[in-house]
């Protein structure tokens, strides 16, 4: 009965935070009086999109929304989630907008209200810079091509496989796919010609081959049926900054003879001057990974208590927790926590809440296992002799199983930390910007796979090392006392 009573107010718990969230977040928008919408890009799509040294969101696209916003007066805020994410989140309302060099197709227009065409693309076919054998689509037989999810490119490629007779290789973003051509796992990739071309110009190890195939225009897009009077603002601010030469500017700023190069920096230079980022990535990790696991540690002994229980129902219940949350992929769970539950009850998640909310639930349901596996590792004969001392059940669990439980546990709560903290990457796919995903931003303007890389690795090594050093100690400590 009083494990009901403290599941009963855990819950009741969570649902007033979330709540009082929601409530507080909607206070603060109508205090304001002025709404800032919310746009959707990706991260890794140079000329237009991609973080310049600085860490500035730059390109094309930034640069149009920036002189469009300006010439209608409105706020926006930047959400850098990658292309496939960007659009999931349009389709459950978690942005109000999204421009990432998005193609205009009748499929995509089932679903999103598109504005009139700000760029007139084509795909071409990119090969690595030092191949002088492939040089037309008739020369991929039997090859690997590697493509982007989602894009112009990936639907060029299926539609024309079998003609061609290569095996298409996905991806989620550009400079992975560009990396395995590189690396030789893939013959060629598809991409957008100004993408291709501009990574060209800026040593990313490819070339172009081919001339650009009749592609559909890119445009800005909203959900279908909402933000009209967004849509309307751009189209009427596109309509200005063409009239007026500034969008012209903008194009020949990232695609013209002069166009801005990336500086070349040795090794060392660019490592040093990636640090910034890294540690501010490396930071939200080590946030992330304590905040999940104090939730985590939580939930676990909530639900361990439940299914060392002598209540049936609560261990029902506590056996289907463990099950359903071990069971999902840690991926999937964040795509359905993030995109799926506000499209299915029409509200906006914050991100970091839902990280925390993946994290904390796939880490609850193991350290539940844990706790559990203690206690039950503990001869039963220690809490039969002390009941018949005249020790209640709960006093005889606090005083005598759970120290000895403890003491068992702590290698694998060791272990759980260490894996939720390298769970952390895996987020990247929803937009968070931990270590990781500034890694892969660094990439995108810089194309020093190996160097960022090798350092990202470096960083997660140290950071892991230094944690297990510090609990292997004080688990000795522990065992001491």
């Amino acid at each position: 009965m009083k494990n009901n009573r403290i599941t009963i107010l855990i819950l009741t718990m969570v649902l007033l935070l979330v709540s009082g969230f929601t409530g507080w977040i909607g206070s603060v928008q109508a205090q304001s009086g002025t709404k800032t919408y919310v746009i959707g890009t990706d991260v890794t799509f140079a000329p237009f999109e991609f973080e310049d040294i600085n860490g500035d969101f730059v390109g094309i696209d930034m640069d149009i929304l920036a002189a469009i916003a300006k010439d209608q007066n409105f706020k926006y805020e930047i959400k850098a989630l990658g292309f496939n994410a960007a659009v999931q989140a349009l389709e459950s309302n978690q942005v109000d907008g999204v421009i990432a060099g998005m193609s205009i197709t009748d499929e995509r227009k089932t679903k999103f209200d598109f504005s009139d065409t700000y760029f007139e693309s084509g795909v071409v076919m990119g090969v690595k810079a030092d191949n002088d054998t492939i040089k037309s689509y008739d020369d991929l037989r039997g090859k690997k091509v590697a493509v982007k999810t989602g894009t112009e490119g990936y639907r060029f490629a299926e539609a024309n496989a079998s003609k061609y007779g290569y095996t298409i290789v996905p991806f989620d973003d550009s400079v992975q796919m560009y990396d395995d051509v590189k690396t030789g796992n893939s013959t060629a990739c598809f991409d957008d010609y100004p993408v291709l071309k501009y990574g060209e110009t800026q040593n990313n190890g490819l070339k172009v081959v081919t001339e650009p195939e009749k592609g559909a225009p890119y445009g800005f897009a909203v959900s279908k049926g909402k933000n009209q009077e967004l849509l309307q603002k751009f189209n009427a601010g596109l309509a200005n900054i063409k009239t007026s030469g500034e969008y012209q500017s903008i194009r020949d700023k990232y695609l013209g003879e002069n166009a801005e190069s990336v500086a070349s920096l040795g090794r060392m230079e660019l490592v040093i001057k990636s640090l910034p980022s890294l540690l501010k990535g490396l930071g939200k990790t080590l946030l992330y990974t304590l905040m999940s696991l104090f939730f985590a540690f939580i939930i676990g002994l909530i639900f361990a208590f439940m299914k060392v229980g002598r209540n049936k129902i609560l261990r029902g219940i506590a056996t289907v927790f463990v099950d359903i949350f071990r069971g999902i992929p840690l991926i999937v769970l964040a795509f359905f926590i993030y995109f799926g539950i506000p499209q299915a009850f029409g509200f906006t998640m914050p991100l970091f809440l839902a990280a925390i909310l993946t994290l904390s639930l796939n880490a609850g349901a193991y350290v539940t296992e844990i706790i559990r596996g203690g206690i039950q590792s503990i001869d039963r004969g220690q809490m039969e002799a002390a009941r018949s001392l005249g020790l209640p059940y709960r006093k005889a669990m606090m005083k005598i199983v759970i120290p000895q439980a403890i003491r068992v546990m702590i290698p694998s709560f060791i272990n759980q930390m260490v894996i939720t903290l390298k769970d952390t990457s895996i987020l990247s796919v929803i937009g968070l910007v931990e270590l990781t995903q500034s890694g892969k931003i660094i990439i995108a303007r810089t194309f020093a796979s190996f160097d960022i890389w090798l350092t990202v690795a470096a960083m997660y090594l140290i950071v892991i090392i230094t944690l297990t050093r510090i609990a292997d100690y004080l688990e000795v400590r522990i065992r001491r006392g």
